[in-house]
């Protein structure tokens, strides 16, 4: 489907920001020294900055992108639309591997199973397939949900999947058998992302009912909740690699990083625009360590996770670019557009 849903229900008041302007130094490591710290060196070495340079430009989508998702051996890429189709790529010399055939509605999300054999997608037909990659065959057939299917993630382990629907529903699935084990109630419009932690104790959700929530797996209870302002409706969230905070991006054009075990807001980066679309955000940590999103203007921005700084704004689509994706292992981000673009752009940073 489209990512510019529109809300149907009412926001929740905020957290206040105010801290957002100070948090640990290092979210790899974020333990903070009661002592007094050693002396600093007599100059701090400058920080080096990305320079991504385009590489190539994939086309064959015919509707909007919504999602790109890199395998995580790094030898492939995904891509869905609003169309019924998935694509696979290669994203060294953008040839198309094969498309993956079988849904009946537009596709809103992707994700791969660890092993990079398996993919699953959420469709507009209220079903999510899980796909073996090489054969193009759908190896499970996914029902449950009640409306559209809107996003879907993989555990770490790859037995559970976890998918939000635009009936306000969260479906924790067991992949081998292919059927629903829990059905977790608690918001009340789109689900617009779902993400597991690295252990797969806990999933973050958000909707645009204005909540962010964080369960508990094994017994769906919800364990926190983080509320939005009156125009942040929530669109994208996950864990930070080391699952010790949050990354969450909402309709306010600013992208957040929390503490959700003090449910406080660390950082807020800014500079983009989004107020319409569901646009994602994602970590990259291959090279420097900074925070990569889409945006209304029709470019892409990278921000120095630490310093909230705009270091590189990524420029070449011609229309709203609603996806990114960072490879697992080289400096490589995949963007992808929407309506009068229709491209998917693969750069790099070769340095």
């Amino acid at each position: 489907m489209n990512r510019d849903p529109q809300p149907i229900s009412e926001d929740s008041s905020t957290e206040d920001d105010a801290g957002s302007q100070s948090t640990e130094d290092d979210p790899e490591v974020p333990n903070r020294q009661s002592a007094p710290p050693p002396a600093p060196p007599p100059t701090a070495p400058p920080r080096n900055k990305p320079h991504y340079e385009l590489q190539r430009t994939i086309r064959g989508h015919t509707q909007s992108i919504s999602a790109v998702k890199f395998s995580p051996d790094g030898t492939l890429l995904a891509s869905c639309s609003a169309e019924t189709i998935v694509k696979i790529w290669n994203p060294f010399t953008g040839e198309l591997v094969r498309n993956l055939s079988g849904h009946t509605g537009g596709l809103s999300d992707i994700a791969w199973s660890s092993d990079s054999v398996h993919l699953a997608s959420a469709s507009d037909d209220t079903t999510i397939r899980i796909w073996e990659v090489d054969t193009g065959l759908t190896a499970k057939h996914l029902k449950g949900h009640t409306k559209w299917v809107f996003c879907v993630n993989y555990n770490e382990a790859s037995n559970l999947l976890v998918s939000g629907g635009c009936e306000g529903d969260v479906r924790i699935w067991n992949t081998a058998r292919g059927k629903c084990m829990k059905t977790l109630h608690g918001h009340l419009d789109y689900v617009t992302a779902v993400h597991f932690n690295r252990d797969a104790t806990l999933i973050v959700s958000c909707s645009l009912d204005g909540l962010i929530r964080i369960w508990n797996t094994a017994d769906g209870q919800c364990l926190k909740t983080l509320a939005a302002g009156s125009n942040a409706f929530w669109q994208h969230v996950q864990f930070s690699p080391n699952s010790k905070y949050i990354l969450s991006t909402a309709h306010d054009s600013a992208i957040r990083l929390w503490d959700y075990q003090t449910t406080r807001c660390l950082k807020t980066y800014t500079g983009h625009t989004n107020a319409k679309y569901c646009i994602s955000a994602c970590f990259s940590v291959t090279g420097g360590k900074w925070i990569v999103a889409g945006s209304e203007d029709h470019k892409a921005y990278i921000w120095d996770l630490q310093s909230r700084e705009i270091v590189q704004v990524l420029e070449g689509h011609t229309d709203v670019v609603v996806a990114v994706a960072t490879h697992p292992s080289q400096n490589i981000i995949a963007t992808g557009s929407i309506d009068s673009d229709l491209g998917i752009r693969i750069w790099q940073d070769q340095r």
